[in-house]
């Protein structure tokens, strides 16, 4: 049986041009999935490899720390980048493109200057600036990279688009880590910095070779065009991108989504904020061994998200899979509680630590996909960034609760109190209907492409092509 034309993501077309991103699924993956790690690698040096480097040769707490929170400050801008995205672009090189090869090659030369800086234990000044820069171009490739995934891919590859990138963005920071140690303490720190850099710029080469959609210009001076749907999509104000936003999450199914990755993010931060506590001073764990412990079940859980998340919530649907995943999850947390007298063996609860964030890393994956799904291509990329925003506020929130908690509750009554959390967004998932969000914001599309055909903002063929091209999809 002939392969389809879709099976080489390399494979030229008729015309003897290599394929758009549009035209090719397993490119598409391929893409997302080296992007996604591309973010990995400078995170998990930052956020781990370096902090323990700085503390092995003699830096104190304020310094580590310092460093860290500088370098996930600009992670707190998102909400202020991903408007400024979904409003400006230069169309003719695609509508997210653009801002994935400023934020990469912003990443990869920021990165790679980490790696110059004189001697660099001396001089955590420089350390924090450049981690600062990082970490902002980093932002504006990873709120690219996510509209360019709801802009192009079919609802029913969301969710392996997302396992995909979840999956390499874990391994990215996991292989950063244990490798950038082991270069520095062997070689030197600019020997590690330099040989990840590379990397970063290699994987630079994919979103500079391959176009969004075809007929797109590759640069500036080749030759080229904007895309028909691309430009039906794109938003011309910003009185209409805000206007929009609000349109479509007030939506029933939007405030319900909110609510849920809300709630769910509030249990997961409670229990995040827990662990490196509870092991190290009640069960005599070393902050070593709890690190290294998490390391591997983060990769771990990661390389099954990847491959297995998936594919169960293509298989039986987004709702369905995080309905059973909470069930899992209240479950799980629920038999810990009584096995609290059982803790203090490792197998057990290693086990359990294992178990949660797998199922963590499953649900996560369920409800980005679920996101990616709601999001109005026309302003995904605020909108998704929203839905983040909330999930990072429900985590924050969560995190805060373990003192209050604690207080008047033992620990086992802190790990029941995820179940709470889990089981409110497990009856919310319930109304979550795609079919009927669907169909309301493609009215909201027709309404606002009218809008634009009437102030002369798009010719009529550029109107019909993107609504008449989601109606034959579905």
């Amino acid at each position: 049986m002939k392969k389809p034309d879709t099976y080489n993501p390399f494979k030229r077309t008729a015309e003897g041009k290599f394929p758009s991103l549009s035209q090719n699924a397993p490119l598409r993956y391929v893409t997302f999935s080296f992007l996604y790690f591309a973010q990995g690698l400078p995170e998990g040096l930052l956020r781990f490899g370096i902090p323990a480097w700085l503390a092995m040769n003699g830096k104190n707490a304020i310094e580590i720390g310092s460093f860290v929170a500088i370098g996930i400050l600009p992670w707190s801008f998102k909400i202020l980048a991903a408007p400024l995205m979904d409003r400006f672009t230069f169309l003719a090189m695609g509508r997210r493109r653009p801002w994935i090869l400023f934020g990469q090659v912003g990443l990869a030369f920021s990165f790679l200057s980490m790696a110059f800086i004189a001697d660099p234990l001396n001089n955590m000044f420089m350390l924090q600036v450049l981690s600062f820069f990082i970490g902002l171009f980093a932002v504006f490739q990873d709120i690219a990279v996510d509209g360019l995934a709801i802009d192009i891919l079919p609802e029913d590859q969301q969710a392996r688009a997302n396992g995909l990138m979840w999956g390499s963005k874990t391994i990215g920071i996991s292989a950063s880590v244990a490798i950038g140690i082991s270069i520095i303490n062997a070689y030197s720190f600019f020997h590690a910095i330099v040989f990840f850099s590379l990397f970063v710029f290699l994987i630079l080469l994919i979103p500079l070779f391959f176009r969004e959609r075809a007929g797109e210009k590759r640069l500036p001076w080749t030759n080229g065009k904007a895309s028909e749907v691309a430009a039906g999509i794109q938003v011309q104000s910003w009185k209409e991108l805000f206007f929009s936003l609000v349109k479509v999450f007030i939506l029933p199914v939007s405030l319900i989504m909110g609510v849920a990755a809300f709630s769910f993010s509030i249990g997961r931060g409670l229990i995040d904020a827990m662990l490196p506590v509870f092991t190290v001073q009640e069960l005599g764990w070393t902050d070593g061994k709890y690190s290294q412990t998490f390391a591997v079940i983060k990769l771990v859980s990661g390389i099954l998200g990847m491959f297995v998340a998936g594919a169960f919530i293509d298989f039986f649907g987004k709702v369905r899979m995080m309905s059973i995943y909470l069930i899992l999850l209240i479950s799980l947390v629920v038999s810990a509680f009584f096995l609290r007298d059982y803790w203090d063996n490792p197998v057990v609860f290693i086990g359990f630590i294992g178990l949660f964030y797998t199922l963590i890393v499953f649900t996560t994956i369920a409800v980005f996909a679920s996101a990616m799904q709601l999001c109005w291509k026309r302003i995904s990329a605020t909108q998704f960034t929203l839905y983040m925003a909330i999930s990072n506020l429900g985590m924050a929130s969560g995190a805060a609760l373990l003192g209050p908690i604690k207080s008047f509750l033992a620990w086992e009554y802190v790990v029941l109190a995820f179940a709470v959390f889990a089981g409110f967004m497990l009856i919310a998932i319930q109304f979550l209907h795609f079919d009927k969000h669907t169909k309301r914001v493609a009215v909201l599309e027709l309404y606002q492409t009218r809008l634009d055909e009437t102030a002369g903002k798009l010719k009529p063929v550029e109107l019909v092509a993107p609504l008449e091209k989601k109606q034959t999809h579905k």
